[in-house]
């Protein structure tokens, strides 16, 4: 039944890829005013997804110092995806070089692949967590992928092939949940570095591509409006944590 559910997740998380069918009768002013709510609230469920939740969780299986290690090390190795995956976060779909695309496809196929792998370690951990995890990657993801979706049409895809590919790469965390289920006695092990390691990827994915993309805003009245869909963001992982812990 396990691993039904953590099918069912990562397919869901897959199908976020998506989203961006719904932007196609949107105008840019509508568009980019949901965008930034949705970024708000992504920023605080990831926040409050790897401190609430992910942290606490992999401190109970093996010691703080290594936790904070382990987060470090997620924290690094997502910057340097960015850096040398030229893979950013562009959620206004411009980008300078067509041929990022492909870059594109890459770096977001490889974190794909690590949220099926944590999603499937979070399952096996403990059903709630499984849930919650799941739900913070959905939180990051619909921002994500619509930013994943501008950058491909942007690059030169059709907005079919855009979807289409978009949905390929989506499909890799399908195979990270399977590769974890299947290798339970290595992931099993390696549950609390994969727990720190995706919330010290969820830090910098806030911090450094999400908070930036908040502080450009330049109407006072969205920039609050953000502001308070990351307070939202925040209350939701917590009240999590409350259903979690009964």
């Amino acid at each position: 039944m396990t691993l039904v559910w953590i099918l069912t997740a990562t397919f869901i998380v897959s199908l976020i890829s998506l989203v961006g069918i719904f932007t196609l009768t949107l105008n840019k002013r509508v568009f980019d005013a949901a965008l930034v709510l949705l970024v708000g609230f992504a920023t605080g469920g990831l926040i409050g997804g790897a401190f609430l939740h992910l942290l606490p969780e992999a401190a109970e299986g093996c010691g703080s110092n290594l936790v904070f290690l382990y987060t470090l090390i997620g924290f690094t190795a997502f910057f340097l995806m960015e850096r040398y995956f030229y893979w950013r976060h562009c959620h206004d779909g411009v980008c300078e070089v067509h041929t990022f695309r492909y870059l594109n496809l890459i770096g977001d196929g490889v974190h794909n692949f690590t949220d099926g792998l944590v999603i499937a370690a979070s399952f096996m951990t403990d059903f709630k967590l499984g849930v919650v995890t799941t739900m913070a990657v959905v939180f990051h993801e619909i921002p994500q992928e619509l930013g994943d979706f501008g950058i491909l049409v942007y690059g030169g895809f059709s907005k079919a092939k855009a979807l289409l590919f978009n949905f390929i790469c989506a499909l890799f965390a399908v195979i990270g949940a399977l590769s974890g289920y299947l290798l339970y006695n290595i992931t099993r092990d390696a549950s609390p570095f994969l727990l720190s390691f995706t919330a010290g990827g969820f830090v910098y994915i806030a911090a450094s591509d999400l908070i930036p993309e908040l502080h450009k805003q330049k109407s006072a009245k969205r920039a609050n409006a953000a502001f308070l869909a990351f307070i939202l963001g925040l209350l939701f992982m917590a009240a999590a944590k409350a259903w979690y812990s009964v």
